[in-house]
């Protein structure tokens, strides 16, 4: 009986959501530094089903670099995916825990040179106006995009497979909820339930090759 419950226990751990709080590592972004593959996929599991995006470091090193290292340490896992406006672009990368949108507000890398148009299904780093401004945040290109190349928008990485997965996410916000960034970092995943429920989410993103 004993081993029996053991096992349940075991099984029971097994099937629930990781403890609570980030990966440590997320909280000492300087760690996480290391040199991506020349080619790797990533699967990303949605709320309402997965797409595998294929990176290729030469389209923008660094880039690639720091989308391997987010993703191996779990920084997208819960993520809400906060802008998703059809025909243009599916943004995410704000964590759903603050101390951990607080470790990489200023952890930043330099501009890759634009090496590939930012076609549809392209997906590219987010960044402000200013140079050298991205940090954490992605978005997939779902329509023609071509004008965001003279902004220095540049693609690391191609989804191919599945497209259909973004077509179902919710986008009945626009960009209300985008507007709302700073409360989105400083508050996470509390702000989001209250706000903006019908948000999608990501489930989990990995390498998966």
């Amino acid at each position: 009986m004993r081993t029996l419950l053991a096992a349940v226990l075991v099984a029971l751990a097994l099937a629930a959501p990781a403890a609570a709080g980030p990966n440590p590592a997320l909280l000492h972004p300087g760690s996480l530094n290391a040199k991506a593959p020349a080619t790797y996929r990533v699967k990303v599991t949605t709320t309402k089903g997965a797409f595998v995006i294929t990176v290729h470091r030469t389209w923008a090193p660094l880039g690639a670099d720091r989308f391997y290292n987010l993703v191996k340490a779990g920084f997208y896992d819960g993520d809400p995916l906060f802008r998703v406006l059809p025909g243009f672009v599916v943004q995410w990368g704000i964590s759903p825990y603050p101390e951990v949108s607080k470790a990489w507000l200023s952890q930043t890398i330099k501009d890759d040179p634009v090496r590939h148009s930012n076609t549809p299904g392209t997906v590219a780093f987010a960044a402000t106006s200013q140079p050298n401004s991205r940090t954490t945040q992605v978005f997939v290109n779902t329509g023609s995009n071509a004008n965001l190349d003279q902004y220095g928008f540049a693609p690391f990485g191609m989804v191919t497979s599945d497209m259909t997965a973004l077509q179902k996410l919710y986008s009945g916000y626009g960009e209300t909820a985008s507007n709302d960034q700073a409360q989105l970092t400083t508050q996470g995943a509390a702000f989001v339930q209250k706000h903006f429920p019908k948000l999608d989410r990501i489930v989990s993103a990995r390498v998966v090759g």
